[in-house]
């Protein structure tokens, strides 16, 4: 199978832009106080039938290795500033056992370390990650993020979310491709297409993965070249308001930023990552990237079935705009 034909977007206008915050805003829906938004649509109820969605046991991460091979070595025009893949060290090794060295303990034993941006890998991004003009999620002030950490919004506040049912809509076995071309802009008639295809739907509470194959392209060249930050298959800016319409809790991708790269700005880089100014500050909608999502979909494929029990929460780290994540689909 070959890539996609590339679909061009229409071209944005901050006007654009501006008429979808006013649009699309939910601040103060779950009161001044909020600090998840659209996780707040998942219900107890909806987690009580999310597990009635086991059919057989089967466990798939959706995780990609934390590695010094991950995707933020990959070149590019636009490298994502300060992000870095994991670099692993061992504080006690199997060596220093064997030479003698033990702790206090008396103990033979391994202690390692692991350092990386919270957004390196798989991972979820905390609404104090993007900011409309001067303000976050909610209206919250944006110097509510400063040197310490997010002091509204950070991701220990969805310690005890993401679990729900999850939704996979496999676009590109849908198109019968290997993978979407990049540029190519994911509109909304393409994920209800989709959605009637695989016969499932999508609805409020839902955890939505969209796979566009990019991860794939990068594994059979063997290179992230392009992938971080580079341009990309991903969803049209009009696929807000179809997710607003939804009530999706969270949308993650197997790309870098979920949004179609290049940008569908009328001018280049102005508004950069327009997508992203509405998703996160404006409706609270919790997004994922970099989910592998190949091993989903060949399985969902083969049980003819695209609904499934996610298990996929943000580690509590307090202040953190963002989270690594080991996301499990249950099936």
């Amino acid at each position: 199978m070959a890539a996609s034909k590339s679909k061009k977007p229409k071209k944005l206008t901050m006007k654009d832009v501006e008429a979808a915050a006013e649009r699309l805003k939910n601040w103060g829906k779950w009161g001044k106080d909020d600090h998840i938004g659209t996780l707040n649509y998942t219900t107890p109820e909806d987690i009580v039938k999310a597990a009635t969605l086991v059919k057989k046991g089967q466990v798939i991460s959706l995780a990609i290795p934390y590695d010094k091979d991950g995707p933020q070595g990959g070149k590019t025009k636009f490298p994502p500033v300060g992000r870095f893949n994991p670099v692993h060290l061992m504080l006690r090794s199997g060596a220093d056992a064997y030479s003698g060295v033990l702790d206090k303990r008396g103990i033979r034993s391994a202690d390692d370390l692991l350092l990386f941006p919270m957004q390196a890998g798989t991972h979820w991004d905390g609404l104090g990650h993007i900011f409309y003009g001067n303000h976050m999620w909610n209206g919250y002030d944006c110097r509510e993020v400063n040197s310490f950490g997010a002091h509204k919004c950070g991701i220990e506040h969805t310690r005890e979310k993401m679990v729900g049912r999850g939704v996979l809509l496999d676009l590109a076995r849908h198109m019968k491709v290997e993978w979407l071309e990049d540029g190519f802009a994911i509109g909304n008639d393409l994920l209800d297409a989709c959605a009637k295809s695989q016969n499932v739907t999508v609805g409020r509470g839902d955890h939505l993965f969209i796979r566009t194959g990019q991860m794939e392209r990068c594994w059979a060249a063997k290179s992230w070249d392009g992938y971080p930050g580079g341009d990309s298959p991903g969803l049209s800016f009009e696929t807000l308001d179809w997710l607003q319409e939804k009530q999706v809790a969270a949308i993650a991708t197997d790309t870098w930023g979920v949004e179609v790269r290049p940008n569908e700005s009328e001018v280049e880089n102005q508004p950069n990552q327009p997508w992203h100014w509405i998703c996160i500050p404006i409706m609270g909608l919790t997004m994922g990237e970099i989910f592998k999502l190949d091993e989903l979909g060949r399985v969902c494929a083969e049980d003819k079935r695209h609904e499934f029990m996610f298990v996929g929460p943000a580690l509590p780290v307090t202040g953190a705009v963002g989270s690594p994540v080991n996301p499990i689909a249950i099936l």
